[in-house]
């Protein structure tokens, strides 16, 4: 029998405002890795949204990590304080 593939769930809680990574398991499809998410990691209630990812299409950073997260001072254009801002822009 083929096995399932590998599913990452992210679950927003009632008082988040972002999805966080609950854990992982294995489903068919989709549908099955949301209802199988929602049984397993929204058991509480606390969960208003679930996301699923398959395994994967997830790809992380592989590179040497100091050179990859070096902080880029060297690329003023990433860091805008240099720019002026319009009055009408409120809370910034």
């Amino acid at each position: 029998m083929k096995e399932w593939p590998l599913w990452e769930v992210f679950i927003r809680s009632k008082q988040g405002l972002s999805h966080k990574h609950a854990g992982s398991l294995h489903a068919a499809d989709a549908a099955m890795a949301i209802e199988n998410a929602r049984d397993v990691y929204c058991r509480r209630n606390e969960g208003i949204s679930i996301w699923v990812v398959e395994s994967k299409y997830i790809h992380a950073s592989t590179e040497d990590q100091e050179a990859f997260f070096d902080p880029s001072n060297d690329k003023v254009y990433r860091h805008p304080t240099f720019y002026k801002l319009p009055d009408e822009v409120k809370h910034m």
